[in-house]
């Protein structure tokens, strides 16, 4: 049987995570550029945040990047780590906390709040201008290729909404997988 998520309102019922449930921690925007800072909620739609802009437009933003995902505790590590990190300082447009991150694939999505869903598109290519997020300038810290599980992904928008600090936030199942289920699950 397909299950709703609960919170989710009854035009939008997306199927229960079986990888993880979390929150989100921070919702950042900014005029452009890093550090993004802090909002209660804000609107996504395809163009990403309502109030968010990029500096750079060949590198950021569009349909495939319009949201910037990262893990509260890969901002905690990093600290840890002795690097001056915060949440926004290197452009992330929210910060999830108690997502399984090692499932944040390119392909997995994510349902936020009651209606906002994202299809996470790639893993993002760190550039010098989140340098002073870290230690001796070591953006790489957060490259995918460099150091696998710690990068930011980027994320389109397949629906949009208001989402709000605190919002419940699932990883989805795999899209094959769910047509797997789904299709055991049909009477046909």
């Amino acid at each position: 049987m397909n299950e709703s998520y609960e919170g989710a309102s009854s035009a939008t019922a997306y199927p229960r995570a079986t990888a993880s449930k979390g929150r989100i921690g921070a919702i950042l925007i900014s005029d452009g550029g890093v550090p993004k800072r802090g909002i209660a909620e804000a609107r996504i739609d395809a163009a990403g945040l309502h109030g968010d802009r990029q500096r750079h437009t060949a590198f950021h933003g569009g349909p495939t990047r319009a949201v910037c995902v990262y893990a509260c505790e890969l901002i905690k590590a990093l600290q840890a780590e002795g690097h001056p990190i915060e949440p926004g300082a290197i452009g992330e447009n929210i910060t999830l906390a108690g997502i399984d991150w090692e499932h944040m694939v390119p392909g997995r999505q994510l349902a936020l709040g009651a209606d906002v869903r994202l299809e996470l598109t790639s893993f993002a290519v760190p550039c010098r201008q989140i340098a002073g997020a870290f230690r001796d300038g070591g953006y790489d810290r957060v490259s995918q290729t460099r150091h696998p599980g710690w990068s930011r992904l980027y994320a389109r928008v397949m629906s949009g909404g208001c989402v709000r600090v605190g919002d419940p936030v699932w990883l989805l199942d795999a899209p094959e997988q769910l047509s797997l289920r789904l299709g055991a699950d049909s009477d046909t």
